[in-house]
């Protein structure tokens, strides 16, 4: 690949690689479960995990093995309790579990109007214990628990508590939530007798079914501040945490999680059948964990622990996504709305790489001037590779042209628009939250009257217009001319949220503005170059 065709290459790179970064997700969705409407009932859990392998007693390969093996079957009948607060609706099982957890809150409800119910039908739920023990496990799952309330209790106003027994052959378990108002409880549980057991915050939430390339699995902090993410399908069934500060199940924006800041957990990983994660934490004769299960939104975890925010997980570009984040939290708290937000996100982000802009589309225009003069050379020396690249080099030199002056700044767009691209597609503040109400009231949705994926193709294809070009590949010009129809009708068959659309389009209205910046004040450094040039002759 020649030097002079570097730059217009790695943003053709870009181009295709978001191309495919986006559309594969579309044309091969993910499979995804649907949550049921109503779930009083759970059936078929899946089987017991392995036990801890820090576990005293249960750590032979034998006894993996019957844990693995214990056949589980679920009590039937209704539901035990039921909580209510003002932002969810908490059903609480017979076998002392959370069946289901409905978001009440309006941005959460689909176009029927219904509420939104984050756990899986046939997913393991919240609180669930199993047993090491075979023979206990198919018990427990054959007999109800009892609880010091019935019917429906009103956390509005403040935390609940609710203390659940289960009386088992061989030991009896105790319960004991305290549920607050924003969905973070904490889970007491003991024993009769010491037996090896597990817990789990359940299955990750399955509330979302859209066909984006979405990071969905869990997320496990260790003692030492390492954060471990295993995605749906990656399971290896030997993942092992000890001491563990944090343990997540997460879906898009909704998560399922315990934690404990002080003691620690023990938190192991079983496979199941699909490859995708299932956490459990080893349980102890008095065991006191903290829990939460929601929205991932930044200000209710921050208030519940501001260690939970960890928890926010954006995929591979977690280490500049969080800080854009941050960033964007930063903005609104003094805009109040996500909408000019974005906006004036993505002027900050053109002020800080001018400098790199400005160098690198200096050195396009050079060379867009250069380009007749290396003409000649490669026809000259088309036969003579070595001779080519040295004329190249001291034409170069002679007009100080940097070939790869235009890199840097392109290299420096595609870490910045992914990292930005996940967490506008991931975070939960921008459900429901409206930039220009009688047009796009919710960030997270697609405009509804495509205007935005429009101006983002015109906008595309003006800012090609003004950008100096040396392209020397014709099919790699063709690909660039109809990029910007290719990207608005992507946008429009795709509902991509307008939150990462508007992002778009305002970028491309500031590089259109800085390249006329760029373009005129090139012109000038030519003018007056020139005029230098003309005294030195004249004098």
């Amino acid at each position: 690949m020649e030097q002079q065709d570097l730059n217009k290459r790695l943003l053709l790179a870009l181009a295709l690689s978001f191309l495919v970064f986006v559309g594969y997700s579309y044309l091969f969705p993910p499979q995804i479960s649907q949550p049921v409407a109503e779930q009083n009932v759970s059936t078929n859990a899946a089987p017991a995990p392995a036990a801890n392998k820090a576990t005293p007693g249960v750590n032979t390969p034998a006894a993996q093995q019957t844990a693995k093996k214990a056949p589980v079957t679920t009590a039937s009948g209704t539901n035990l309790v039921t909580v209510v607060s003002d932002i969810f609706k908490m059903s609480i099982d017979k076998l002392g579990r959370i069946a289901q957890f409905e978001l009440l809150e309006e941005k959460y409800r689909n176009e029927e109007g219904h509420n939104l119910q984050i756990l899986g039908a046939n997913e393991a739920k919240p609180l669930e214990i199993r047993f090491a023990d075979a023979k206990l496990n198919e018990e427990a799952f054959k007999t109800p628990y009892t609880a010091s309330s019935t019917g429906t209790l009103d956390a509005k106003s403040g935390a609940v508590t609710l203390t659940m027994t289960q009386k088992l052959s061989a030991v009896t378990v105790t319960k004991t939530l305290t549920i607050q108002p924003t969905g973070a409880y904490t889970i007491k549980v003991s024993t009769s007798a010491d037996v090896p057991y597990f817990i789990t915050p359940g299955h990750r939430p399955m509330a979302d079914t859209s066909m984006y390339m979405l990071v969905r699995g869990v997320l496990i902090k260790g003692p030492d501040g390492v954060i471990t993410t295993i995605e749906d399908g990656d399971a290896k069934g030997d993942e092992v945490v000890k001491n563990a500060k944090i343990a997540s199940a997460f879906d898009r924006y909704v998560a399922t999680m315990f934690y404990d800041f002080e003691k620690g957990m023990n938190v192991s990983v079983l496979k199941e059948e699909n490859g995708n994660p299932l956490i459990f934490v080893e349980g102890r004769q008095n065991l006191q964990l903290g829990g939460y299960i929601g929205p991932k939104e930044y200000k209710i975890l921050k208030a519940i622990n501001p260690e939970l925010t960890d928890a926010i997980e954006f995929g591979w570009f977690t280490f500049l996504s969080y800080p854009f984040f941050k960033v964007l939290l930063w903005i609104n708290d003094m805009v109040g709305n996500w909408g000019w937000t974005i906006i004036l996100f993505t002027l900050l982000v053109k002020l800080v790489l001018f400098p790199l802009s400005y160098k690198g589309m200096m050195s396009m225009q050079k060379l867009k001037d250069l380009a007749p003069k290396m003409k000649e050379l490669k026809d000259k020396y088309k036969g003579d590779p070595a001779k080519l690249n040295m004329k190249m080099m001291e034409l170069y030199k002679k007009h100080g042209a940097n070939p790869m002056g235009g890199c840097l700044p392109l290299l420096l767009q595609i870490p910045v628009f992914f990292a930005l691209y996940r967490v506008l597609l991931n975070a939960d503040e921008l459900q429901g939250a409206a930039w220009i109400p009688a047009w796009i009231d919710n960030l997270a949705a697609a405009d509804p009257y495509y205007i935005l994926p429009v101006l983002m193709g015109i906008s595309m294809w003006f800012q090609q217009k003004i950008t100096p070009n040396n392209f020397t590949d014709p099919l790699q010009e063709k690909i660039f001319q109809w990029f910007p129809v290719i990207m608005a009708l992507m946008f429009i068959i795709m509902p991509f949220p307008s939150g990462l659309v508007l992002y778009w389009v305002v970028n491309n209205i500031f590089t259109i503005g800085q390249q006329y910046v760029i373009n005129n004040a090139y012109k000038k450094q030519k003018a007056a170059a020139a005029a230098a040039h003309k005294k030195g002759k004249e004098s």
